[in-house]
């Protein structure tokens, strides 16, 4: 394997942030000039408070990490009370529809919902799907592999309950995994939240079995899910994040 690679950045957390990303305002603006924003706030801190409090978790969080199963049709919020600590499952959600099939995203309009490791680059108030959080695809692996010209864009998890790429998770999931993810970007600790996306959840019989069905006869297929699998294997058992690279072939690396 070449370990040579293409973009080294900023290391941040799990993975290397490159290129320039869009300031955003922070949560506290967004909830000012959003009544969309502060109207769920209001209706639903104290009840996540109660919550967090319940599993003796802290609020605000330090820290979170989401990562989504398109088979299995579940998102995951993990949270850390403080920096260093290791990672602690606070709710699971789920996804409500999924378009495409199994597999990475790679051409603009393949109605794939992307797989691999991504971040939050965007908090949208406005979203015609009630409230929505973007996703930085095309990453630095899509951009190798994916079509040079047409890779897609524009993947977010979100409300409502439609699918043309993106992670829907009806409305008031969505609103509480914005406004968790805004009051931890508000704290100061985490600037990139990182957002894992696997075909399956590799330790369920019943989708693995589905997996390997689909993937036998596809070695592009079968590579690509060994090679993010290793990812799901490493917090399953750390419940922490490895520093994830990309090399000149478009494979994640892992330090």
């Amino acid at each position: 394997m070449n370990l040579t690679f293409l973009r080294v950045g900023i290391l941040v957390g799990s993975f290397f942030v490159t290129g320039t990303t869009i300031a955003q305002p922070s949560f506290s603006e967004i909830k000012k000039v959003s009544p969309r924003v502060s109207e769920a706030s209001s209706r639903l801190e104290d009840s996540l408070k109660r919550q967090f409090q319940k599993q003796d978790l802290v609020w605000p969080p330090a820290e979170m990490y989401v990562r989504s199963f398109k088979y299995d049709r579940q998102l995951e919020v993990w949270v850390k009370n403080e920096p260093g600590q290791s990672f602690k499952l606070f709710k699971t959600y789920k996804v409500c529809q999924q378009s495409g099939t199994m597999g990475p995203k790679r051409i603009e309009g393949d109605y794939q919902v992307p797989e691999g490791f991504y971040y939050i680059n965007e908090f949208n108030p406005n979203s015609a799907y009630h409230l929505s959080l973007g996703l930085n695809y095309p990453n630095a692996s899509d951009k190798i592999l994916a079509d040079e010209y047409r890779p897609g864009s524009n993947i977010y998890i979100h409300g409502n309950c439609v699918s043309t790429g993106c992670i829907p998770i009806t409305d008031v999931p969505m609103e509480e995994l914005f406004i968790i993810a805004g009051s931890v970007k508000e704290k100061g600790y985490q600037e990139f939240i990182p957002v894992h996306v696997f075909p399956i959840k590799y330790n369920v019989a019943k989708s693995l079995e589905y997996l390997l069905s689909i993937t036998k006869d596809n070695a592009m297929l079968a590579a690509f899910n060994k090679n993010i699998k290793m990812a799901f294997d490493y917090f399953e058992v750390n419940k922490k994040l490895p520093v994830i690279m990309v090399n000149q072939q478009g494979e994640y690396v892992y330090n």
